[in-house]
């Protein structure tokens, strides 16, 4: 059923999708999956009558080696120092986060430079990643794998069926598409961008295989999206329309691209053909969100309560359930998030995007210890910046001995999680400007921000460029920007506090007053600290 049914609009984007969805979220280079010293892996796959036995059989060492390479899993004594190697970057902003909450800052900075080290060593794109120690063994997975394997149940298990399957059978393109999508939506469930390599060394393997297979390159734009190159996202989607006009991931994936370009009006329109097109959970999710940045909150809540009721797998009802908590608390309604998040996770007890909402909301509603231990659940297993920087807010708000330097443990782990992100290809400039503007080094911030701004408009990054420019002191500079990032209709909090400290900055007393209090009457625990700022400003201006 059609959002339209009931209402004429348009909308879209992201956050986390279900295990069957591509994954969106996070750009840079990496070397090619497939190519080992120059040697092509599919040379002389065609064969013909006058090949000899020996072309043959070089043939198939070499297409069994690329796909050792491309999979991780090899048995060389080289696949096992690379698989240990990428074991060891993976498990490294883990095992900071873990430290982050009982070692000092000069133990942490020694972990954060390692992670620099062990980031840029070598093979960071051989070896897939075998959380289980690689001792797991999965049955081979059927020729053909469809992408829907994915959505039964273990993602890992899934990934070591088809690498099983592709050692097997290594010119099966659709199966190297589907492992690159795997691959994409692992590093987002585990917060890992070490993922994100190997999903592009498959997905080229796919294309290599058969150019222009539309999976593929709908996976391309899903890479492109997470990896925030979001004009190579719309250019992956665009071809991969070219060849399927109904490929649902990649109508998500262009809407994704252009809200995320700030071409809301394109990103409306393109909303509405995926809906006429492909009517469902990822196509209603991404409908919503782009009436959300309009204000339209009545639609966006309309429309994801349809998704919720058409929902048919444990991964889109954790999903969708999940979109409406958010929806929920920005409005400042936590008794109705709590109920969504419940539903979330009584789907899936795992999902860390329920989990950390949930914490979030208990820190809004005043339960500080609760949101205490659930986020620092949240980040064991999920060390982004958003629940780090989260975390250490709730540390700084609580103010018991101890935890300052708690708190400074977790804005150092950002920093941490930025240069992962960085070596495997993903544009982290949006993450550092906001957590650095408040908690780190404010002219590295108002670098990263005006960085973000000069590749895309939207929303969000008029936001954080005004924030950066007020920490800086450069408020009159800063005020166009924090107006911009209010000017449609979005409702959010943050935006709305950040716009009234720089119009109190400027003069502008009694706007500042206005989007202050507009702050709070919407979502009076939007923030741990800034919450309590502009209560602390209201006051000062009465």
């Amino acid at each position: 059923m059609s959002p339209r049914t009931n209402d004429g609009a348009p909308e879209s984007e992201r956050g986390s999708e279900p295990a069957d969805r591509a994954a969106e979220a996070m750009p840079e280079e990496s070397p090619a999956l497939a190519t080992e010293g120059g040697t092509d892996p599919e040379a002389g796959a065609a064969g013909s009558a006058a090949d000899s036995a020996a072309t043959e059989t070089a043939t198939v060492e070499t297409d069994r080696a690329a796909t050792e390479a491309a999979t991780g899993t090899g048995d060389t004594k080289t696949d096992e120092v690379a698989g240990e190697a990428t074991d060891e970057r993976v498990a490294a902003v883990r095992r900071l986060s873990a430290s982050g909450r009982r070692r000092h800052m000069a133990q942490l900075a020694f972990c954060a430079s390692a992670l620099a080290v062990a980031l840029t060593a070598g093979a960071i794109v051989v070896g897939a990643v075998r959380d289980d120690g690689g001792a797991a063994t999965v049955a081979s997975a059927p020729v053909g794998v469809s992408p829907q394997l994915l959505a039964g149940g273990d993602l890992d298990a899934s990934i070591t069926a088809l690498q099983d399957h592709l050692r097997s059978q290594p010119k099966d393109f659709g199966s190297w598409g589907t492992l690159g999508l795997a691959y994409i939506e692992q590093a987002r469930t585990k917060g890992d961008p070490s993922r994100y390599p190997q999903a592009e060394q498959a997905l080229d393997r796919s294309l290599k295989l058969r150019p222009d297979n539309d999976p593929a390159l709908a996976g391309r734009a899903a890479l492109a999206a997470a990896r925030h190159d979001f004009t190579g996202a719309l250019k992956y989607a665009d071809q991969a329309l070219k060849q399927n006009p109904y490929s649902e991931r990649a109508l998500a994936s262009r809407i994704d691209a252009l809200v995320e370009l700030g071409r809301y009006e394109d990103a409306s329109k393109a909303a509405d053909t995926a809906d006429s097109r492909r009517p469902g959970v990822p196509v209603f999710t991404r409908y919503a969100y782009v009436h959300e940045l309009r204000g339209d909150v009545k639609t966006a809540r309309r429309v994801l309560e349809q998704a919720l009721d058409t929902a048919s797998t444990r991964g889109d009802v954790t999903y969708v359930a999940t979109a409406l908590g958010q929806l929920a608390w920005n409005q400042g309604e936590y008794d109705s998030a709590l109920t969504y998040y419940a539903r979330a996770l009584a789907a899936d007890d795992t999902y860390l995007p329920a989990l950390e909402g949930r914490a979030r909301t208990q820190a809004a509603q005043g339960d500080r210890a609760a949101a205490i231990t659930g986020m620092e659940q949240v980040v064991e297993r999920y060390p982004l910046p958003q629940p780090l920087v989260e975390l250490g807010e709730l540390y700084e708000a609580r103010g018991e001995e101890g935890d300052a330097q708690k708190a400074r443990d977790q804005y150092t782990l950002v920093d941490a999680w930025v240069s992962l992100a960085r070596a495997n290809g993903v544009n982290a400039d949006l993450d550092t400007a906001l957590a650095a503007a408040d908690h780190g080094d404010k002219e590295a911030a108002l670098k990263a921000a005006r960085a973000e701004w000069a590749r895309r408009h939207t929303v969000h990054t008029a936001d954080a460029l005004a924030w950066a420019l007020h920490v800086n002191g450069r408020d009159e500079e800063a005020l166009p920007y924090a107006r911009e990032a209010t000017a449609t209709g979005y409702r959010n909090a943050s935006f709305l506090y950040h716009r009234g400290m720089i119009e109190r900055a400027t003069g502008h007393g009694k706007e500042a007053d206005a989007s202050l209090k507009s702050a709070l009457d919407l979502n009076p625990g939007f923030s741990p600290l800034g919450a309590t700022a502009a209560r602390k400003a209201l006051e000062a201006d009465k």
